[in-house]
C-alpha cells in the first residue's frame, strides 16, 4: 500500500513530462489547419461549380466527418450537451454528403 506522501509525490510528478507550450502550439496549429482546410474547400467547391458545373461531395464528407469527430471527442471529455448537439448536426451533414457522394459515384446525380 502506498502512503499519503507517495501518492502526493506521484501526483506532483505526473504532469512534469508534458510540455504544455508544445501542446498549446499543437492545438492552435491544428485549429488553424482546420480553418485553412475549410476555406480551401469552399474555394475548390466554388471554382468546380463555376468551371465544371459539378461539385464532388467526397471532400465535403471528409471535412464534415472531421468536424463531427472533434465535437464527439469534446463531448466525451467535457460531457456538455451543447457539444453533443453540434456533433449530431455535423454527423447528419457528413452522412448527407456521403449519400450525395455515393449517388454521384453511381451516376444517379
Amino acid at each position: 500500500m502506498m502512503n499519503k506522501d507517495q501518492i502526493l509525490s506521484m501526483a506532483q510528478n505526473e504532469g512534469r513530462e508534458k510540455d504544455l507550450p508544445d501542446l498549446e502550439a499543437q492545438k492552435s496549429g491544428a485549429w488553424i489547419a482546420y480553418i485553412i482546410g475549410v476555406v480551401l474547400l469552399i474555394v475548390v467547391d466554388t471554382v468546380n461549380g463555376f468551371v465544371l458545373h459539378y461539385v464532388n461531395r467526397g471532400a465535403d464528407f471528409v471535412l464534415f466527418s472531421m468536424a463531427c469527430a472533434v465535437f464527439v471527442t469534446k463531448y466525451i471529455r467535457l460531457r456538455k450537451r451543447h457539444e453533443l448537439v453540434v456533433a449530431i448536426i455535423w454527423g447528419v451533414l457528413a452522412a448527407s454528403m456521403l449519400v450525395v457522394w455515393i449517388m454521384q459515384l453511381t451516376g444517379v446525380m
